[in-house]
């Protein structure tokens, strides 16, 4: 595992350095889009479908986010090569809400609904931090619709957070949300009910997070690549500990900070999404 480990990073560092030295245009903005909302399980779900491809790669975004805070930079690279559906999920962005609390099982069952709505049979699955969480959901309570996942920064116990992580939630206020994913959401959904809305749910769901039991993790059959930065919230020793609990996963420690891989809209602007596209590529090529 450890030599997986080490021919990974070496692979995205060589392709680190073959970015940063090309010449590159910068990423044009998202065209040639489809959107849509699905009835779904008594929401509506809004989705985004950018590019062609046989195996459709679905992204969910972080907490407290929209498809253009988790996914802005890298989507297009994406598109190239694949038949993108980026959703919105509960309560976030377009998306609507139900009266019922968040949870991961529950996104990973809309997530699997909203697929079915599509007519699409298999895909591949990526979520980031919140939405890895759910993307490890999907291939345990869904099967039968993954082909490969890609987890981000998604933990599947307590303890696979910083220490301290979890204080942070209570007696948690609007005014602790970055000013980017305040923005952002206001931007697709001008209401701050909506807003407030999203915001202590996102808290509740943190605050009563319930570790996925190694069972669960254990029954994984797809092929899985977990993904963390060397200074992730997410540890590089949980995601070790994931990826030992799933036959054959791979994993890659990227440098950086939470999202920094995929260019979150909070992380510093860098060309690591172009590097992380292309490893995420022949994973998914291979």
């Amino acid at each position: 595992m450890y030599r997986s480990i080490v021919k990974i990073t070496l692979i995205v560092l060589v392709l680190s350095v073959s970015v940063i030295t090309s010449k590159a245009q910068k990423t044009k903005p998202m065209e040639n889009i489809k959107t849509g909302y699905a009835p779904v399980n008594g929401i509506n779900m809004y989705y985004e479908i950018h590019g062609e491809g046989t195996m459709p790669l679905v992204l969910l975004h972080g907490g407290g986010s929209t498809i253009e805070v988790t996914f802005a930079q890298i989507l297009p690279i994406f598109s190239k090569h694949n038949k993108v559906i980026a959703i919105e999920l509960q309560a976030h962005g377009r998306t609507s809400d139900r009266h019922a609390p968040e949870s991961f099982e529950q996104d990973a069952d809309d997530v699997a609904a909203l697929l079915k709505y599509l007519k699409v049979d298999k895909a591949n699955i990526l979520g980031f931090s919140n939405g890895g969480t759910t993307t490890l959901q999907i291939a345990i309570r869904h099967p039968e619709v993954v082909n490969k996942i890609i987890d981000v920064a998604g933990a599947y116990q307590r303890e696979g957070f910083l220490p301290g992580f979890f204080d942070g939630f209570e007696g948690a206020t609007i005014d602790m949300m970055p000013a980017p994913l305040k923005t952002a959401f206001l931007k697709v959904n001008p209401d701050n009910d909506k807003l407030l809305n999203m915001f202590h749910k996102d808290v509740e769901r943190m605050k009563n997070f319930k570790d996925i039991p190694d069972e669960s993790i254990r029954s994984i059959k797809a092929h899985t690549l977990i993904i963390t930065g060397s200074q992730d919230v997410m540890p590089v020793e949980h995601a070790v500990k994931l990826s030992h609990m799933i036959t054959g996963a791979q994993l890659a420690v990227l440098p950086g900070v939470h999202g920094a891989c995929l260019g979150e809209v909070t992380a510093k602007h860098s060309n690591q999404p172009e590097a992380t596209a292309i490893l995420i590529q022949e994973f998914l090529d291979n």
